[in-house]
């Protein structure tokens, strides 16, 4: 009884250390079958690599542009009002009209300047009159004079007598002087009527045309607290401006005699020349954005713009041939955090025994000038060294990038 005891006793030992051998010959199965795949298999299938968009890095010709906004005005515009108050008699010009210098543009009512010169030219007749009384008293006096200045001489005629001669022959004289000083009075009186008479007559004071009419026969002109303007008068329209606002972040690039390209709503597919022939230092802050005025000098020979025209500049401020450029966008992509290997697939003995293998040789901290480049299927960071840009591309001035690479814009990860 007690050898079959022992006997199976043995048997079952020899069972329990067979079974311990092909665990262990499992495990090790699995340990090379699982080194195997890691370094012979990718891991994931195509669909869980991420696929990225790239754009090749080529050469092109750069243009730097500053946009601003403004209106086409005449060089020469001239705002013609009245310096009278009155009635309009007459209006003899209208919109478009072409001026001379002197052009009658309209007449004010001279009715009350007439009489007003009149009664100042009679004024005048008086004053000269009393000129002629005067130095015909001063002329019997001047005659007193000198015949009691010989009798006193002789001894004939008293000092009391003489002195009463000399006092008159003064007094004549001061007279003439009053009178020939009425005189200028008066005769400046009859001038400023005849200015006011003058200036009766509204006329061109340039050669041009007329842009502008805001007044009508019969309409009554108030000057006396502002001159109000009633015709607009624009100079030669072959030779206009376009005042632009430049920002003032821009301002600092833009220079007199740059060239400048703009474009009107009246023809969207044609662009204009220009060139910049004055800058302003005076700001204007208009809803607390500060611009700077520019003067764009314009050849409108075709006239084909108007005044008051709104247009879009472009100022070139800067221009490269032939530079190497990426996309903007290969300069703004930034990979995305990889999260850390802790793949539930890892757990138990194979984590313990075989690491996590990255997808992807990405890192994510990035200088502040760099772009992603696509090398071998893995994206690789390169530092670079910018130059001008126009807001599509940018020029690379240094940098381990040669024509034809592939850089980086966007990653799209396909689950």
């Amino acid at each position: 009884m007690t050898n079959k005891s022992d006997e199976l006793a043995k048997t079952l030992a020899l069972g329990t250390k067979r079974k311990w051998h092909l665990r262990l010959l499992a495990a090790a199965a699995i340990v090379v079958g699982g080194l195997v795949v890691w370094l012979w298999v990718p891991i994931g299938t195509s669909a869980d690599r991420p696929v990225y968009v790239t754009e090749t890095v080529g050469r092109s010709d750069i243009q730097v542009s500053v946009s601003a906004t403004g209106t086409i005005e005449p060089t020469d515009m001239v705002e013609v009002s009245s310096e009278l108050s009155g009635t309009i008699t007459n209006v003899h010009v209208d919109f478009n009209d072409t001026v001379e210098i002197g052009t009658v543009l309209a007449g004010l009512d001279t009715s009350r300047l007439e009489a007003e010169l009149a009664v100042q030219n009679a004024s005048l007749a008086s004053a000269e009159a009393q000129i002629a009384i005067a130095e015909a008293t001063l002329r019997e006096a001047r005659a007193d004079y000198e015949r009691g200045l010989e009798l006193v001489q002789r001894g004939i005629e008293s000092d009391q007598t003489f002195t009463a001669q000399e006092a008159e022959y003064e007094r004549a004289q001061a007279e003439l002087l009053s009178a020939m000083a009425a005189r200028d009075l008066a005769q400046a009186s009859v001038d400023l009527v005849q200015i006011d008479m003058s200036k009766s007559c509204i006329c061109s004071p340039i050669e041009g045309v007329v842009l502008d009419r805001d007044v009508e026969e019969g309409q009554i002109v108030a000057a006396s607290l502002e001159a109000p303007i009633l015709f607009t008068i624009a100079g030669d329209l072959e030779r206009m401006e376009l005042q632009i606002d430049i920002d003032e972040s821009d301002i600092g690039r833009v220079e007199v005699g740059q060239p400048v390209v703009f474009t009107v709503e009246a023809y969207d597919d044609r662009e204009f020349p220009a060139e910049i022939s004055e800058l302003r230092f005076a700001s204007e802050t208009v809803d607390g954005i500060v611009t700077y005025k520019g003067i764009l000098s314009l050849d409108n020979s075709e006239m084909a713009l108007l005044p008051g025209m709104t247009a879009t500049a472009e100022i070139i401020v800067a221009s490269q041939t032939d530079a190497l450029v990426v996309p903007n966008a290969a300069l703004r992509y930034t990979p995305p955090q990889e999260a850390a290997a802790n793949d539930s697939t890892r757990s138990g003995l194979v984590g313990m025994v075989l690491p996590s293998r990255p997808r992807e040789a990405e890192v994510v901290q990035t200088t502040n000038d760099s772009v992603w480049v696509l090398r071998d299927g893995l994206a690789v960071e390169v530092p670079v060294e910018t130059g001008e840009t126009d807001g599509t591309v940018t020029e690379i001035l240094a940098g381990d990038l040669t024509t034809g690479d592939q850089v980086i814009e966007d990653r799209i990860d396909v689950e």
